[in-house]
């Protein structure tokens, strides 16, 4: 398994391979593509009985509300916020990826996922960011902005996720 370079990222695109939607050329690094934060959010309500962890579906919308943001949302210290990127992403059954933060994000405290950072093979969703301020003071997160990056591996043969998440359009 191997990171993509650059050319790499742009001949799977070229080739329609990979496919990024909107893609701009001007967010693929060295080894890497940077993702925009959209204007949807999933907010935790305030829940006082546990959320009981089982294999089954967790009912997210017993616990957390959708809303959508016009200029930025304030992510308090120590708040846990889910965002979604912009962009669509499909990969194909050849690749997989890790989504990351940035580090100028990070050095403010901005953590863009807690633990999910893996990107299956085969998907074609939106990704979901498990955004946490670690941080001593509020972040205001605006849409629009390359909030995470995504790096790309070839993958010894191949696989489809055919998971819960694959659809995914909302946070």
């Amino acid at each position: 398994m191997a990171v993509l370079s650059h050319d790499s990222i742009m001949r799977y695109i070229a080739n329609g391979t990979l496919r990024i939607d909107p893609f701009d050329p001007r967010r693929v690094g060295p080894a890497s593509i940077d993702l925009t934060l959209s204007k949807s959010f999933r907010v935790f309500k305030k829940v006082h009985d546990p959320v009981h962890l089982r294999n089954d579906a967790i009912d997210f919308d017993a616990v957390s509300e959708l809303i959508t943001v016009d200029r930025y949302y304030t992510l308090l210290p120590g708040q846990t916020v889910h965002g979604i990127t912009r962009e669509t992403l499909t990969l194909p059954a050849t690749l997989c990826g890790w989504i990351q933060g940035r580090s100028r994000f990070a050095r403010l405290g901005l953590m863009v996922h807690i633990t999910a950072s893996f990107i299956q093979p085969g998907v074609s969703n939106r990704q979901v960011l498990e955004m946490n301020n670690a941080g001593p003071f509020p972040i205001a997160i605006h849409p629009g902005v390359a909030i995470c990056q995504i790096i790309l591996e070839e993958m010894r043969g191949e696989a489809r996720y055919r998971g819960l998440f694959r659809d995914q359009t909302a946070p």
